[in-house]
């Protein structure tokens, strides 16, 4: 049984953790024409924004409502009314959506309270959607903040349907964890449409964030899923939520519409699509595409190519729960060992990760576990590269942020194809450091083994040599 532990440290050093209010406003960019809205500090909006744009390198929307001082004191009812009044005046949204933030969170401002106020004195309001949802920084994490939002989405969007009405067998929802990229989310759209399903992605990132360059300037989201698209999503078939997170969007889809769901907790690796695919082959009524047999071929074979180089690797790795479940999952069916895990907050899927131990913490605690647990593969997300350094091991980015490479947004790792390309990827990583670290020497090649970062003799790097 895993054991779930919490250091008690005084502070975060090299925070793991992104808050609970910039996974609440990601969620809300998955909206078309939706502007986020951040209640608190211009200092927690600005700190996001740079974190969105230098993650995928366009252009982010994202508000304050500028509290100050004094008005963390005496109530934050005039900031939020006049920057809903600037952004519909201004920017002119399809959907406001506000989170709070641990100030006004500490302070007690009841915004929802303040939303019926400004509409009553607006009535220019009424037909623009305010979504509000609780996300302070003090407690949860970023994936927290997702999966609220998404579920307040649910509630206050989605329309439910009347008994009369007949739902459509090919209309699909899919709820996807904030761990998927807007790649990820093209790969799904295109193995829904083979089985003859019309998916609609609640957020739909690869909408919005996937790079493309509109025809004109808008100042809120340039794609993503519209309002209308949402209000309809009660008359589909079937549900499907991806990841743990996305339970809760699931469980208020299906008691306000009546639509049944099926959670996949991930899909990263063999079994985990295999069962993805059988589950749309069923609702569709169609037989599974040669194209996916042909790829689930391709990933046995990347399997087996990629075993030398992944098998016996001691893993430590620093993600969100639901990433840091998928990922080690597939590695440690590839015959890594997950000696190192850190997350962030508490979640059920941290009870089925193949370790002893899973700590919440920061990238200090991930680093030292490394360091003593003689690891010898890291993922974590860029805040992670000097931890790599110093331990002069392979680094594999993944998750939020991922600053100083390009294409995060576009990483796959979904599907038979995502699985298969993201071994090559890890494999060839850990190639590159052999050859560039690890080569044998004029001193060293008649060895039977070459001596190890930490002085023991490394079988793996045995195995590595007799097949290079």
């Amino acid at each position: 049984m895993v054991i779930v532990t919490t250091p008690k440290k005084a502070c975060a050093v090299n925070p793991l953790k992104m808050s609970q209010p910039i996974g609440g406003a990601f969620a809300f960019m998955g909206l078309r024409g939706a502007m986020p809205l951040l209640h608190g500090p211009q200092g927690c909006t600005s700190f996001g924004l740079t974190l969105f744009v230098r993650h995928f390198r366009e252009p982010v929307p994202l508000q304050t409502t500028a509290m100050s001082e004094v008005t963390t004191v005496l109530g934050g009812y005039e900031n939020v009314e006049q920057a809903i009044l600037n952004i519909h005046n201004r920017a002119k949204p399809e959907i406001i959506g506000i989170c709070s933030t641990g100030v006004t969170e500490t302070n007690g401002d009841d915004v929802d309270a303040y939303i019926k106020l400004i509409r009553e004195k607006h009535p220019q309001l009424d037909k623009l959607p305010l979504i509000y949802v609780s996300t302070p920084d003090f407690k949860d994490a970023f994936q927290d903040g997702w999966g609220k939002t998404v579920a307040r989405m649910v509630e206050v969007l989605v329309e439910a349907p009347a008994a009369e009405t007949v739902r459509n067998p090919a209309q699909v929802n899919v709820l996807p964890g904030c761990h998927l990229t807007p790649g990820d989310l093209d790969e799904l759209r295109i193995i829904f449409e083979d089985f003859g399903l019309q998916p609609s992605f609640l957020p739909d990132l690869a909408g919005s964030l996937d790079g493309h360059i509109p025809d004109h300037f808008t100042a809120t989201t340039i794609g993503g899923i519209g309002i209308d698209e949402v209000a309809r999503m009660g008359r589909a078939g079937w549900t499907i939520a991806i990841g743990a997170q996305m339970r809760r969007a699931a469980e208020a889809m299906q008691e306000k519409t009546g639509v049944p769901f099926r959670l996949f907790e991930r899909l990263c690796g063999l079994v985990p699509n295999d069962d993805f695919i059988a589950f749309l082959s069923e609702i569709s009524g169609r037989p599974v595409p040669s194209r996916y047999r042909r790829q689930r071929g391709q990933l046995v074979d990347a399997m087996l190519d990629a075993h030398f180089q992944i098998g016996g690797r001691r893993l430590a790795i620093g993600a969100e729960p639901d990433l840091l479940f998928d990922l080690s999952s597939m590695l440690h069916e590839m015959g890594a060992q997950v000696t190192a895990a850190v997350t962030t907050t508490q979640s059920a899927v941290l009870e089925q990760i193949k370790t002893k131990e899973v700590q919440i913490g920061d990238l200090e605690d991930l680093e030292e576990l490394a360091r003593t647990r003689d690891c010898d593969l890291l993922i974590t997300h860029s805040h992670g590269r000097q931890a790599a350094t110093r331990l002069k091991i392979p680094f594999y980015r993944a998750g939020f942020p991922m600053f100083d490479r390009l294409g995060a947004g576009h990483q796959v790792s979904v599907g038979y194809r995502g699985t298969r390309n993201l071994i090559f990827e890890i494999a060839n990583l850990v190639i590159a450091d052999r050859e560039a670290n690890h080569a044998p020497t004029p001193d060293s090649w008649r060895s039977a083994t070459l001596p190890s970062r930490g002085g023991r003799r490394s079988s793996i790097d045995a195995v590595e040599r007799s097949i290079a």
